[in-house]
């Protein structure tokens, strides 16, 4: 076995993944944390296969705490419990997608509950503050699958991109650009090939995110064990 490990995941540490729909790709809730069932069937999967397999040594606990439906504001009301709760030695956040979303799919229902930039910032600022004395935080920028940024969503979407890239820097955390990795698989290939509704990846859509945050991690794919 090779002696080199990753820069980034230390030996025998957690790492929970926080976020919304897209994190939580139907993984059972009632599952106990690390176990198969608990990682759904999106892009956490694939991490944690990844990690299991070519770093064994490092014995790492993969934890997905993503939830269907969460904006900012739910996940903030969550994150004592289902994040710090699971003792994290990393925290990698996903949030944004809903949080734009609501903006288009909800008019009819007159939501008074919209996050707006101000109220994201604010939440988002607010859970690195609660987190960064425990777990080394990470910030992986809210993406969709539409590479027209003229499209009134994806422009939406890119006010919420730039405050999750502003409070990386401000905080000296790092970020991983989702959004740029799919626009480059998009300037190639149709979304349809990744996702059904430009917002949740097929499997094929988690393996093109899994890879993105793989390599952040200084994963090394030709790694013996």
């Amino acid at each position: 076995m090779k002696e080199d490990v990753m820069m980034l995941l230390k030996k025998n540490s957690t790492i929970v993944f926080a976020g919304d729909s897209v994190t939580d790709a139907n993984r059972d809730y009632a599952a106990i944390p690390g176990d198969f069932e608990s990682f759904g069937d999106g892009y956490v999967r694939i991490v944690s296969a990844a990690l299991t397999t070519m770093y064994p040594d490092l014995n790492t606990m993969v934890v997905n705490a993503g939830v269907n439906g969460d904006d900012i504001n739910l996940l903030a009301k969550r994150w004592d419990q289902d994040v710090l709760g699971a003792k994290p030695d990393y925290v990698a956040i996903l949030i944004g997608i809903n949080d734009t979303w609501r903006w288009f799919d909800s008019t009819f229902r007159h939501n008074q509950n919209l996050v707006t930039p101000e109220k994201y910032r604010a939440q988002y600022q607010g859970l690195i503050d609660r987190t960064k004395d425990q777990a080394q935080v990470i910030i992986m920028s809210p993406f969709m699958f539409e590479l027209n940024q003229a499209d009134p969503m994806r422009a939406k979407l890119q006010v919420f991109q730039d405050i999750a890239q502003e409070l990386a820097s401000v905080n000296g955390l790092q970020y991983i650009d989702l959004q740029a990795t799919v626009d480059k698989y998009l300037s190639q290939q149709s979304s349809y090939t990744v996702t059904k509704d430009r917002v949740h990846p097929k499997f094929s859509g988690a393996m093109l995110v899994a890879r993105k945050i793989l390599a952040a991690l200084d994963v090394d794919w030709e790694r013996s064990i």
